[in-house]
């Protein structure tokens, strides 16, 4: 809080398509979706409908004895995506807590399958999965795990394949596979303590957009099944269709034993996260004895207003055909990002779907705040990561909103360049 002293907290009134309002009546392009949630704009007149319409019909029940149709309807489409293969979901409020699920799941289902060794966890340098205890523990970010370091049980850390280390002559095809040979390696070592590897398939955000080839995604399936390890896709970020295809796993063709949803799922509107398991995993628990049932609750899972607003997400998904519109739009956000990519300060521009990312060069300490300071005053709500500038817009920009997203981030960055 002592930074507001320089940057005072800016008032948000309202929000409408891609753009914030403040008290002032300033407005900024949100160029981040309000922390990668907002997929189709703030105050969306179809979304905000169906929230009015199940206002007057259920607000709350709890998901304990009782249910409701807005979550059984989600369950059921979010499964079929999957085509079944994914086809039982556990719900909570946010993206931590559905990584805390998955891992007290893992663990749950292979002591229940006799297998109680196994309670050991896998994360991948520079990965970020929550700031609970347990998403802690598999996060490899010394400002958020370090503070709390005492109360973790620290997971196994790995190479990531982050394709930026590609030596010259190699391709992130060929970082993919020395990455899972450094997995490999541990597999063989402990796969019978290890329950599950985590990973956030394709790019791993929070630590500077790191991207890798989908051969990685292919090449954990096979280890995890060949040693007895889970494999869990952390989407919270990157599933939603952010990545090009609604679940990131897609591009890799395979499916993990556990994927993580949140953030976009309700459109930004509403906490809701879910975790969706394989049928062997649900029988794990299938038991008469509680004490051999998943043991984890919240007060607000599967809200019914959450799962309205996420249903009404996916109807924007299937009736405006959004993921084969972003093509286009992310073709034309690319083109006009490219006097950006070809600046001699700027290292591996890069792009997966509606994601892009480039790293400065040459940056004194406090690049990052000043560059959000000075976006802010060209109306772009912008937040780089350490020297990594990143872009996660909504799915709703249209051509001049595009055009003048290109122009007034080339000019922050050359005005927070010339004067470092």
């Amino acid at each position: 809080m002592q930074h507001h002293e320089n940057l005072p907290l800016i008032p948000i009134s309202h929000g409408r398509g891609a753009w914030l309002f403040d008290a002032d009546g300033r407005r900024y392009l949100d160029g981040i979706s309000s922390w990668w949630v907002n997929l189709f704009g703030h105050a969306n007149p179809r979304i905000n409908a169906a929230l009015k319409d199940q206002l007057d019909k259920l607000e709350h029940v709890m998901l304990a004895g009782f249910t409701h149709e807005p979550v059984i309807t989600l369950s059921e489409k979010l499964a079929a995506k999957t085509g079944g293969a994914l086809g039982h979901c556990f719900y909570a409020s946010d993206g931590a807590s559905a990584v805390e699920i998955a891992l007290k799941m893992s663990f749950h289902s292979w002591s229940n399958s006799g297998l109680p060794a196994k309670r050991e966890f896998v994360c991948l340098k520079g990965s970020y999965h929550g700031e609970t205890i347990g998403a802690l523990a598999v996060t490899d970010v010394a400002l958020f795990r370090d503070a709390y370091g005492p109360l973790i049980h620290a997971a196994h850390v790995v190479m990531s394949p982050d394709a930026r280390q590609a030596v010259e002559g190699e391709t992130a095809a060929d970082v993919a596979r020395k990455a899972a040979a450094e997995v490999e390696q541990l597999f063989a070592q402990r796969g019978t303590q290890i329950a599950a590897i985590i990973v956030e398939p394709l790019v791993q955000c929070a630590t500077g957009f790191a991207m890798h080839d989908p051969l990685y995604l292919q090449l954990l399936r096979e280890l995890c099944d060949r040693y007895q390890v889970h494999l869990i896709a952390d989407e919270i970020a990157v599933g939603c269709g952010r990545t090009g295809t609604f679940f990131a796993c897609e591009q890799a063709h395979i499916w993990p034993d556990f994927l993580c949803l949140s953030k976009g799922i309700s459109g930004g509107y509403l906490p809701l996260s879910l975790v969706m398991s394989t049928d062997a995993v649900y029988q794990a628990f299938y038991h008469p004895d509680v004490r051999r049932g998943f043991l984890h609750s919240h007060s607000y899972t599967g809200n019914p207003l959450a799962c309205r607003a996420a249903l009404a997400t996916l109807e924007i998904f299937e009736q405006d055909d959004v993921l084969v519109n972003n093509q286009i739009r992310a073709e034309k956000i690319t083109r006009a990002l490219s006097p950006l990519a070809k600046h001699p300060q700027v290292r591996y521009f890069r792009q997966r779907g509606m994601i892009w990312a480039f790293d400065v060069v040459d940056v004194q300490p406090g690049f990052a705040g000043r560059f959000f300071a000075a976006a802010l005053e060209q109306e772009l709500l912008l937040r780089p990561i350490g020297n990594t500038v990143y872009l996660m817009p909504p799915y709703i920009l249209d051509d001049a909103e595009i055009t003048l997203l290109g122009q007034r981030i080339l000019s922050v960055f050359e005005q927070v360049i010339e004067h470092a």
